[in-house]
């Protein structure tokens, strides 16, 4: 089957990430607005310092609402405060508020100082994520990360690979990618990447597939010598093509929408892509036949991934994934299993793959990579959260009896309703 590569689109590619240059977190500078004095409570280089003054500043605020509480009622300004076990006098502190330290420099008050919902992830349904996906626009893939987060930003990525490298290198917030196919089965080549990148799985959104076949305006079906599509749509959609007698040749590109920028952009005529009905809208395409999925309940799965894991609740249902192996093969894996039935805990995936003269990279926690041999490694889905003790204890057997583990997430599961694709007309 010979192969097609669709010209160069805005989508991010693995050199221009490479060449980004990196930028520095900026430096935060958090000043009291207190006045004391240096020489008794300064800020020292060492923790304990820092803590000390943090409590001085704390006994200050407290000495200051009770000497005012006092004023008002008659009583004295003589109150004396605990400072880290010393007392001392109200008055040696020389108290300073805010308000007459802003009047007094004819300045507007300082900026709030971040607090920590400044710095907590943003929201899963945020509308000013950056979120990159693989392909161009018009993919399933940007049709994905619209659902997971509506309004988001999308980044096209040429590349799975470059979608985790935009992610890690702070170009986007999150990546959406799939990671099976109802037909197709699992993309092993993104479970590959969550070994070899340090992201975390933080949801789940399922989307149906509805193919259509493309053309330019004005093109009829006999004057068509081939189509053109993603691999695995073509194969999708194999018997409905026969059945439209379109005994064409098929020929591969990188990505469905990919296909149709390929037809518009070198105006073929005789040549059909395989595609979604945005992709049609965007590149000026008409629709020739729509919905010709030979499988009407055709649902890729896709996964969101960041940089930082969500705290998993326990509230709503949770689903979490692993990944394990064992130097020893594939012995332990009933072992494995047993661990979660005894739980009651329902898996929805199991698979293996083999990597018997294949060394698998495997990043830790301090972002270093060491290459490591498994005869097998085994992907494992089982609906229960990490906030759940019944999930803990069944991942404190497994471990026991595996070389390696690794959660590579607790998540919401994706509980949209849909319904299966019209048959094409």
């Amino acid at each position: 089957m010979q192969t097609l590569s669709p010209p160069t689109s805005n989508a991010l590619n693995l050199n221009h990430v490479l060449r980004t240059r990196r930028l520095l977190p900026t430096r935060l500078s958090v000043k009291c607005a207190y006045a004391f004095e240096p020489a008794s409570y300064g800020v020292g280089s060492s923790r304990a310092d820092w803590q000390s003054t943090c409590a001085i500043l704390a006994s200050k605020v407290v000495s200051q609402e009770q000497t005012s509480s006092a004023d008002k009622n008659g009583g004295t300004a003589d109150h004396v405060a605990a400072v880290n076990g010393h007392k001392a006098a109200v008055s040696d502190f020389q108290l300073v508020p805010i308000g007459n330290l802003a009047e007094a420099n004819n300045k507007p008050l300082p900026p709030k100082p971040l607090t920590i919902s400044d710095l907590s992830p943003a929201p899963m349904h945020g509308s000013k994520l950056r979120v990159a996906y693989q392909g161009v626009p018009g993919a399933y893939s940007e049709a994905a990360a619209g659902k997971a987060y509506p309004n988001c930003e999308a980044i096209p990525c040429d590349q799975f690979e470059v979608a985790f490298q935009a992610v890690e290198l702070w170009i986007a917030d999150r990546a959406v990618l799939p990671v099976e196919n109802s037909l197709g089965g699992s993309i092993h080549r993104n479970y590959d990447l969550l070994l070899r990148h340090r992201l975390h799985i933080v949801g789940e959104v399922q989307l149906p597939v509805h193919h259509c076949l493309l053309a330019l305006p004005g093109v009829r079906k006999e004057f068509l010598t081939r189509v053109i599509s993603h691999p695995q749509a073509l194969s999708q959609c194999e018997h409905t093509l026969t059945k439209l007698g379109l005994n064409v040749a098929r020929e591969a590109v990188d990505d469905t929408a990919g296909a149709a920028e390929f037809v518009a952009a070198n105006n073929l005529r005789d040549t059909a892509a395989i595609a979604s009905a945005r992709a049609a809208e965007l590149y000026g395409l008409n629709v020739m036949a729509d919905g010709i999925q030979d499988d009407p309940s055709n649902v890729t799965r896709f996964v969101m991934l960041a940089r930082e894991p969500i705290i998993p609740r326990t509230d709503r249902p949770f689903k979490t994934s692993i990944v394990f192996a064992h130097d020893k093969g594939t012995s332990v894996l009933f072992k494995v299993l047993s661990a979660f039935a005894f739980r009651n805990i329902s898996l929805t995936k199991i698979e293996s793959r083999p990597h018997r003269n294949r060394p698998i990279r495997l990043v830790d926690d301090a972002n270093v990579g060491t290459a490591k041999h498994f005869e097998y490694l085994f992907y494992v889905d089982f609906e229960a959260s990490m906030a759940e003790v019944r999930a803990q204890n069944a991942l404190a057997e497994v471990q026991e009896f595996t070389s390696f583990l690794r959660v590579l997430g607790s998540y919401p599961m994706d509980m949209t309703p849909w319904t299966p694709s019209s048959p094409p007309h």
